[in-house]
């Protein structure tokens, strides 16, 4: 059974707070770094999303647009535009 001396209790001392100050070291200057890289890339891809969304909706109604002028010359059953709601038939209920 081997006896664990002072010098190799400083060792493991020393390498804890070697490792304590360098991950204190990476949370302080690289993980705000790794958040904005994150950041940008998250804003980069909403943006694409967005410009994607756009264009297609665009084309879309380019298209909705193009096929209503092709329309024209076909007759249109005029339709109402009033809005009419549901019809809900109360009943009373007599109080004694």
């Amino acid at each position: 059974m081997d006896i664990a001396s002072f010098g190799s209790f400083l060792r493991t001392l020393a390498i804890i707070v070697v490792i304590y100050y360098a991950f204190k070291f990476a949370m302080r200057y690289l993980f705000p770094l790794f958040v904005y890289k994150m950041a940008k890339k998250v804003e980069r891809n909403f943006q694409q999303q967005q410009q994607d969304f756009y264009q297609q909706n665009r084309s879309t109604q380019e298209e909705t647009n193009y096929n209503n002028q092709t329309d024209t010359g076909k007759d249109k059953v005029p339709r109402s535009t009033k809005v009419v709601g549901e019809y809900i038939d109360f009943e009373e209920i007599d109080k004694k």
